[in-house]
């Protein structure tokens, strides 16, 4: 079927049923970013590839409602499908409700799939569209009528993690869960998140590309711990040690008979924004509810000695293996056909050479000139552009390690740059220095590190869609929160042990884009008589390309913190490389 036969057939059930609006949202019923295969629903629907997005389907209109990363690949994969662009004001808001209450009346109906709604999401459409008579049905899927030869669940195997890997053992994770649960007078806890539950109980998985998570539910009350999951995933030692610790295996799907099992009379701990409305809605009548963030996903995110420890020797792993792929890509440029997907695949290979190598944390992010303006960009064959001894190739990559996650981006001048370009380049780097070495009283958010790290491009009357950074997970999930350093005013104090990306970019459609990003732990840094400062310590190690630096437009001090980190790029990996590597990196690293 074309998509815009598959919009056709949507349709005709949607009048069949008397409904006047659909929603298909990016999700599954753990509301994963990353989607396995089956659920890929908005893929399939309309042929959009992003992350991140909403369908709105009427009779006489159909939207993709999505943020600034996406705007020129949406209007590109949307091109035919009968779908239109709707650009989002604010990255995540769900703005298309303003506009059905706009364009709906009272005795219309809107109806989406319960399993792919977030309990969060279900709350604002009954606040916007009930009191004002627009009915709501959560129970119609009308993708999986229309779609032949559907992925079935990923069957891959599941193991378990060793304790100097995770640096605390599953039953000390239960207990500080279960003190968090008794604080906020919880007696059950729901937890329907992929990386929640792998942090919990060390267990890892590749049922969702990139993300070594497992499809499971977790059900956690003062005196038992239920891991629902597909059995067959988990070998008999495994299986044993779980039992060793008094956790409970039951098969994936009978999660929603247990629910429906909790005492009327008792408690349970629900994240809103993490659990799907289908699960919701089977807990019974009077269970008293408690909306917070999942406590795992606050313990995850503040990293142990044992994972900082780790991170840091895998760091020094993908250094070594970006800067034998940047070597190769100096010398083999005009010498050898080399495409974008041609440079991600031999970064991987270079990568997979790392001992303790999974494989890459998302799909690489290889754009040569204009496409390095796309800030998600993934090339295709019908895309897949030459790189050439000219202009500016932007690399936005990450692994993941038995012993950590990275993800990083570089530009990298391949010749003959414009003022243009020297600039904006200039601009970006400076932007970067200023969020990583910013000092900033405890209790700060992530909107003040955004805002530091902006004002050079303010300055110019320069600025990114995207936010600043996100949280970086510990092999797991390479966007991990709570914490989020973007414009929103996310209630999250930036902590001691948090990983955190600081990615600034200028974006110029049709011509080039720069995205210049490190990962950093946060660390204490002064305490006085005016209170406790934090820090940042960059954590990834690789150089960053001088070539395209305006001295000009930096102060001293950025100039000295390039000169420096550079510097420690060179130190910390030349024992790792041999003597031509060595030479080539001692060039790259010279002070300017």
């Amino acid at each position: 079927m074309t998509y815009r036969e598959k919009l056709a057939a949507i349709r005709n059930q949607m009048l069949a049923d008397n409904i006047q609006a659909y929603i298909i949202p990016s999700a599954d019923p753990h509301i994963s970013e990353y989607l396995p295969d089956r659920y890929k629903s908005i893929l399939f629907a309309s042929g959009f590839t992003g992350s991140a997005g909403t369908l709105v389907i009427t009779m006489d209109f159909a939207g993709l409602w999505t943020d600034g990363r996406y705007y020129i690949q949406a209007v590109e994969q949307l091109s035919g499908t009968g779908y239109e662009l709707v650009k989002l004001k604010a990255q995540g808001n769900a703005e298309y409700i303003d506009w059905l209450s706009e364009k709906l009346a009272p005795g219309d109906t809107i109806a989406f799939d319960a399993r792919l709604i977030s309990v969060q999401l279900t709350q604002l459409l009954e606040q916007q569209f009930l009191f004002r008579e627009i009915n709501l049905r959560s129970d119609k899927d009308y993708l999986d009528p229309i779609w032949d030869n559907r992925p079935e669940l990923p069957k891959a195997a599941a193991f378990l993690l060793d304790e100097t890997i995770t640096g605390e053992p599953v039953p000390e994770k239960l207990r500080r869960l279960r003190t968090a649960m008794q604080q906020c007078g919880a007696e059950y806890h729901l937890i329907s998140s992929l990386d929640d539950i792998a942090w919990l109980f060390n267990i890892r998985g590749s049922d969702v590309k990139c993300n070594p998570v497992v499809l499971s539910f977790a059900l956690i009350s003062s005196d038992s711990a239920r891991l629902f999951i597909d059995v067959a995933k988990l070998d008999k030692k495994d299986k044993t040690l779980l039992l060793s610790w008094n956790v409970e295996i039951r098969n994936y799907n009978d999660i929603e008979y247990e629910l429906a099992e909790i005492p009327a009379s008792g408690s349970i701990l629900i994240d809103p924004k993490r659990n799907c409305s289908a699960l919701f809605e089977k807990i019974p009548d009077g269970v008293k509810v408690i909306f917070d963030v999942n406590p795992t996903t606050r313990f995850k995110a503040v990293k142990n000695p044992v994972e900082i420890g780790n991170i840091r020797e895998t760091m020094i792993k993908d250094g070594v293996a970006l800067t034998r792929f940047y070597k190769w890509l100096e010398e083999n440029i005009g010498q050898i056909k080399i495409t974008e997907i041609a440079a991600s695949e031999q970064l991987y290979q270079f990568r997979a050479q790392q001992h303790g190598f999974i494989g890459e944390s998302f799909d690489t992010i290889a754009g040569y000139k204009a496409h390095g303006a796309l800030p998600h960009y993934k090339a295709v064959p019908e895309s897949n552009a030459e790189l050439a001894s000219d202009g500016l190739f932007l690399l936005d990559s990450g692994g993941q390690y038995l012993r950590g996650t990275t993800d990083i981006t570089r530009v990298i001048s391949l010749g003959n740059l414009t003022e243009e370009e020297k600039t904006d380049y200039t601009l970006v780097l400076k932007g970067m220095i200023d969020g990583v070495t910013a000092r900033f009283p405890k209790g700060s958010k992530g909107y003040q590190i955004d805002a530091i790290t902006r004002k050079p491009l303010w300055d110019y009357a320069a600025n990114y869609g995207h936010g600043t950074g996100h949280g970086v997970g510990y092999f797991l999930n390479v966007h991990e929160g709570p914490q989020v350093f973007n414009a929103a005013n996310v209630p999250v104090e930036i902590e001691p042990g948090m990983i955190t990306s600081i990615e600034p970019g200028i974006y110029r459609p049709g011509k080039h884009g720069i995205r210049i990003e490190n990962l950093v732990l946060t660390v204490p840094d002064v305490s006085n008589e005016f209170g406790d400062f934090y820090t940042f310590e960059t954590l990834t190690i690789c150089y960053i390309d001088t070539a395209a630096v305006e001295t000009a437009l930096l102060d001293s001090r950025h100039i000295s913190w390039l000169n420096k980190y550079n510097g420690r790029v060179f130190e910390m990996l030349k024992p790792y490389l041999n003597e031509e590597e060595i030479s080539w990196l001692q060039q790259k690293t010279k002070a300017i």
